[in-house]
């Protein structure tokens, strides 16, 4: 979706200025023909940073959106008519690429498109779930409704990618900071206790096993760190592209799974991701097969996803949604059980929410298991790795001790 910048003029004989997205120029000149504007300058706005959109600092968040879809919600049900909603919304949103958005969609309504049509020119903003829980309102007369049990959806997401992050966030900086004190120690200070080795010794005592394996390691590292640096970012983009390819997204994301701890605590999350996620489209009466296929695309593992997407070829065989996932064995006993026992029901949507809400309630236990099993074997992985390292550099000086001695 491409920006640009327009200056037309009205039936009136006003000029008029301003800027749309679109993607293509005949699109852009397309919508300012259906608002009554004769084009007379229009040009594409190139954007500083490589082509994004949202430069750093001023990008949507989550709670951005839920924001929006709550305070959207408020107004509908108040009765104020939607380009009055989307007027009012998008003078006062803090978020700059926010507000830009919805005077944009305000835009495309006013020229006669539908509220979801507008919201689908923009995905970067408004993903295929928001999109198509608002057509679901608007077909049904439930906008309302619907944004207001959107936005409680966007809210329970954020808290379980919250305590994702929260998992991982420890550990990763209990790593860095490991990382940032044995290289210091490697490059700058064992060189000093080296070269006062050899001064206090005068080249002929001989350094003990553990001091001279940790010299020898220093001096690796002092002559090859550009090896080493260059080792571990061309690891990082050589695994990065690898895992942007369809096989080895499969791969990674077959072996994440797999996993002690961490794995059992991603397929939790992701059960709780896609009952939810299911769970709100079919409560909002978005048809089952629609409701997988978004579901497979913002599952977040391609497993999970290849799983899904078979479901949905099964579901339209004439199968249960159930048996396909039992069949996969990705996802466990107890909820396809549960979706079994919610088709033969009728009450399928209520069930992924209670689903939905055990899940959540697991990876916050989960993630408490993971920190209180991180937290100590970090602990005791710094004091080896230093400990060693003191007392290499320490048996030397005990040594010549015991030799004035």
């Amino acid at each position: 979706m491409a920006t640009f910048a327009y200056v037309g003029r009205t039936r009136s004989g006003a000029v008029k200025k301003g800027e749309l997205s679109a993607k293509t120029r005949d699109e852009a000149v397309d919508q300012l023909r259906k608002q009554s504007v004769v084009v007379t300058s229009l040009e594409e706005k190139k954007s500083g940073a490589g082509g994004f959109k949202m430069s750093f600092g001023s990008g949507l968040t989550d709670k951005d959106l839920v924001v929006f879809t709550r305070q959207f919600g408020t107004m509908i049900n108040a009765g104020l008519p939607l380009v009055q909603c989307l007027e009012i919304l998008s003078t006062q949103s803090e978020n700059k690429v926010l507000r830009e958005t919805i005077g944009e969609v305000k835009t495309q309504v006013e020229a006669g498109s539908t509220f979801s049509d507008a919201l689908r020119r923009h995905p970067k903003v408004f993903d295929d779930l928001y999109v198509n829980l608002v057509h679901a309102g608007e077909v049904g007369g439930l906008l309302d409704t619907i944004l207001t049990r959107l936005a409680k959806y966007i809210e329970k997401a954020m808290k379980l990618k919250g305590q994702i992050k929260s998992a991982m966030i420890y550990p990763a900086a209990i790593m860095g900071v490991a990382v940032v004190v044995i290289a210091v120690l490697m490059l700058f200070v064992i060189p000093i206790f080296a070269k006062m080795f050899l001064e206090l010794s005068g080249g002929k005592m001989g350094l003990p096993g553990p001091t001279q394996i940790v010299i020898d390691t220093s001096n690796f590292f002092i002559a090859y760190w550009y090896v080493i640096l260059g080792g571990i970012v061309g690891t990082i983009i050589g695994i990065k592209k690898y895992y942007a390819t369809v096989k080895g997204r499969m791969v990674i994301d077959k072996l994440l799974l797999k996993l002690p701890v961490v794995g059992d605590l991603i397929r939790k999350a992701s059960v709780a991701k896609f009952t939810r996620t299911l769970g709100t489209l079919l409560s909002s009466g978005v048809p089952l097969l629609d409701g997988l296929s978004i579901c497979a695309k913002t599952a977040g593992n391609k497993v999970i996803e290849e799983t899904l997407f078979n479901a949905r070829v099964s579901i339209s065989g004439g199968k249960t949604i159930a048996d396909p996932l039992a069949a996969s064995g990705v996802f466990p006993k107890m909820v396809t059980h549960m979706i079994a026992v919610g088709e033969s029901t009728g009450a399928l949507d209520g069930m992924l929410g209670k689903i939905a809400d055990f899940y959540e309630d697991e990876v916050d236990q989960a993630v408490a298991s993971l920190t209180s099993l991180l937290e100590p074997g970090m602990m005791v992985f710094l004091g080896i790795v230093i400990g060693f390292i003191v007392i290499a550099m320490y048996l030397p000086i005990f040594k010549m001790a015991s030799a004035i001695g």
